[in-house]
């Protein structure tokens, strides 16, 4: 029985400091490697899979601004959101100095500019198939004649340039003119990631987001090279523990977003 006490003793104490851990805040020399500043400006994409914007307060909601005030509670400063339209205009961001901690999709391309933590989700990504289009299948989309769009240097981007033959791909600067090309008839199929899709779709009688995928694209908390390396490791660390203790799985559930999972535990 003293041996049992013993053993429950020690986990106990392991336990409390794992929470202690995940509620601790860092030095103040990686607070201020994080948020020179003085306030953590959190960057995104203002699109279904990270953010929504409501049209009447310009709240804005999801699973960016979520775990980024989360994040920055953490570091003890204020969140400050930093929205961008589109991918490329969020990595120049990093270049600029426009914002301190990322949101985004994890790429090579991407990572020549940004540090990556792990992943703390995985996307899928797919097609939409608009209204009166005869597209049934993953398989019928890479043929002469369809006309595919897609976000400019985003997931779908880098995949699909490289692995659609014969259809048509055109690239947008934001999800919003998808949707528009779609409505006027000059795109056939609208390749995002299987949230985005299902946005447009229930909007749209008579559009189809086809069953199977052509990416699971993972996203990361990312920090802009140069920064104190202990910024970056500060990062690493919330995100695995974010994991471990479900905080990612809420925020995906308070967001609503399919097509998503946490990211395995490494």
């Amino acid at each position: 029985m003293r041996m049992i006490a013993h053993v429950m003793g020690a986990v106990f104490v392991l336990v409390l400091a794992a929470c202690a851990g995940m509620n601790s805040a860092p030095d103040p020399s990686t607070a201020h490697a994080l948020a020179p500043t003085g306030k953590l400006r959190v960057a995104f994409l203002l699109v279904p899979i990270y953010a929504t914007k409501d049209p009447a307060t310009g709240e804005l909601k999801g699973i960016a601004p979520d775990l980024g005030r989360q994040l920055a509670q953490r570091v003890g400063v204020s969140f400050d959101p930093v929205v961008y339209a589109n991918p490329r205009a969020l990595i120049d961001g990093a270049q600029s100095g426009q914002w301190d901690v990322a949101l985004l999709g994890i790429s090579p391309e991407r990572a020549a500019a940004i540090d990556f933590s792990p992943p703390f989700m995985e996307v899928e990504q797919g097609y939409l198939v608009r209204s009166g289009v005869a597209i049934a299948s993953v398989a019928d989309v890479d043929k002469a004649g369809v006309r595919v769009v897609l976000l400019e240097k985003g997931g779908a981007d880098a995949i699909l340039s490289k692995t659609l033959k014969n259809a048509t791909i055109i690239r947008v600067k934001s999800q919003p003119e998808s949707a528009t090309l779609l409505d006027a008839g000059k795109a056939d199929v609208y390749a995002a990631t299987k949230t985005a899709l299902s946005t447009v779709a229930a909007s749209r009688p008579g559009s189809l987001v086809l069953e199977g995928r052509f990416l699971v694209e993972p996203s990361g908390i990312a920090v802009p090279k140069g920064r104190d390396p202990a910024a970056a490791a500060f990062v690493t660390k919330f995100v695995q523990e974010a994991k471990a203790k479900g905080l990612i799985q809420g925020a995906i559930e308070r967001a609503g977003l399919r097509g998503v999972v946490v990211a395995p535990l490494k």
